[in-house]
């Protein structure tokens, strides 16, 4: 389970250095970090934002969606958590939820496939009979040095998986989504700034930001609300199963706990004036690149 800390102030002060540590292979495993990620501030008591509501959020097995996981449980939501295949960090996040009190689907594919993505949305209406609010937030990376080692491979599973699979879990889901449902899509700080070694990996950001303003527009007349947050550095798998450890062992990276709370106000009440925002989550890297 994620260590659990006494207070908020213990919490901010968690040591930030990653030794070095390579995974070979995407999605990143969680349970073997280090440190391991912390998912959940201890000092965080909901209060029924989201009470009795049902969320899909895709990449909910780990990182920032494990995160958002645990801060929509306490508010009072039943979770959906679809991942790939990491079956042992999906099992630590659905107990945890299990433990909070609500209760907790996962299902295990690749939402770069269409007819899985219709499956969730079967499976999340069979188990739950409602969807109010999808969390697109699953993504992979690959750095390369150069474009040039960027092979159609590559690229093709990157789009697949991080912008692709927004639209069919979205077309999928909508039949299901009344006036006051959500849809929170997660961008990311390079969709402004950019990254050298990261080139379709932003690129597929940058489409999922204009993805959330055009999608805004076609269904505010439904009463349907979509934003987006664009988280900055975070510690998740995503790190040491894509970049060399030459480019985080000396970043302060933020903790995937300090995400939540800006979905957390996308999806509730609190935010019925927010239409078609990607909001900077990013701890000031933006200003200190």
């Amino acid at each position: 389970m994620q260590p659990i800390f006494g207070s908020y102030t213990e919490c901010k002060t968690i040591p930030v250095n990653q030794p070095p540590q390579y995974q070979p292979q995407q999605p990143g495993i969680e349970s073997i970090m280090i440190p391991r990620p912390v998912s959940e501030n201890p000092a965080y008591v909901g209060c029924g934002k989201l009470r009795d509501k049902v969320a899909i959020i895709t990449g909910g097995d780990s990182g920032i969606g494990r995160a958002v996981a645990y801060a929509f449980a306490k508010e009072g939501a039943d979770i959906v958590i679809v991942y790939y295949n990491e079956h042992g960090d999906a099992q630590e996040t659905l107990a945890r939820v299990n433990q909070l009190g609500r209760r907790c689907l996962a299902l295990a594919g690749d939402i770069g496939e269409e007819s899985f993505c219709g499956h969730v949305v079967n499976m999340t209406i069979r188990a739950f009979g409602r969807i109010d609010c999808l969390i697109n937030n699953a993504a992979v990376q690959f750095y390369q040095e150069s474009i040039e080692n960027i092979t159609r491979e590559q690229l093709e599973l990157t789009f697949r998986t991080n912008i692709f699979s927004m639209f069919y879990l979205t077309k999928a889901a909508l039949p299901y989504m009344k006036p006051g449902s959500t849809i929170i899509n997660t961008s990311s700080e390079t969709a402004t700034i950019g990254f050298k070694g990261l080139i379709d990996y932003s690129a597929t950001k940058g489409a999922i930001s204009t993805f959330t303003r055009s999608l805004s527009m076609s269904l505010i007349d439904r009463g349907i609300r979509v934003n987006a947050v664009a988280p900055g550095r975070t510690w998740t798998p995503l790190q040491p199963s894509s970049l060399p450890p030459k480019l985080y062992m000396s970043i302060k990276y933020g903790q995937p706990w300090e995400l939540a709370p800006a979905y957390v106000y996308l999806a509730s009440q609190d935010s019925t004036y927010v239409v078609g925002q990607v909001i900077h989550v990013n701890g000031g890297s933006y200003f200190s690149q």
